[in-house]
């Protein structure tokens, strides 16, 4: 009876968004996950972090990355922490080719700006693709 329990406990605080290869995905998923991030009673001082870290993570993908994505939010109360991850099936462009088009003062801060707010990051390699995730303690 605890497992099942702490299975349902567990997806109370899950949400799953695939992430569209469009113009303007990245507002409509960060809307998403704050409403996600309200209704989970998440801390206040913790939801504008999360909320950049997801606009980060999302970016990434979107600009450099084969769809499809979905991003991933969970936390945990007793821990006291958010996960944000989000997983793409890879690479878009081949390794050291630029990237046309995009302003280098515009973009290119995300990885830094990841690793500020987090508490734990990384990148995971699987078969299907792709995983950036970040771990962000709530105060």
């Amino acid at each position: 009876m605890a497992a099942q329990l702490n299975t349902l406990l567990r997806a109370a605080y899950e949400h799953m968004c695939p992430i569209p290869p469009v113009a303007g995905a990245v507002s409509a998923v960060r809307r998403s996950a704050a409403a996600v991030l309200a209704d989970w009673n998440v801390p206040p001082g913790i939801v504008d972090d999360v909320l950049l870290v997801v606009s980060e993570l999302v970016t990434n993908a979107i600009i450099h990355a084969c769809p499809p994505a979905v991003l991933r939010l969970s936390w945990v109360p007793s821990a006291r922490v958010v996960s944000v991850e989000v997983t793409d099936t890879g690479p878009a462009l081949p390794a050291r080719r630029p990237c046309t088009g995009i302003d280098p003062d515009e973009h290119g801060r995300g990885e830094t700006i990841v690793h500020a707010l987090a508490a734990r990051h990384g990148i995971r390699v699987d078969p299907g693709g792709i995983t950036r995730w970040a771990d962000l303690a709530t105060s």
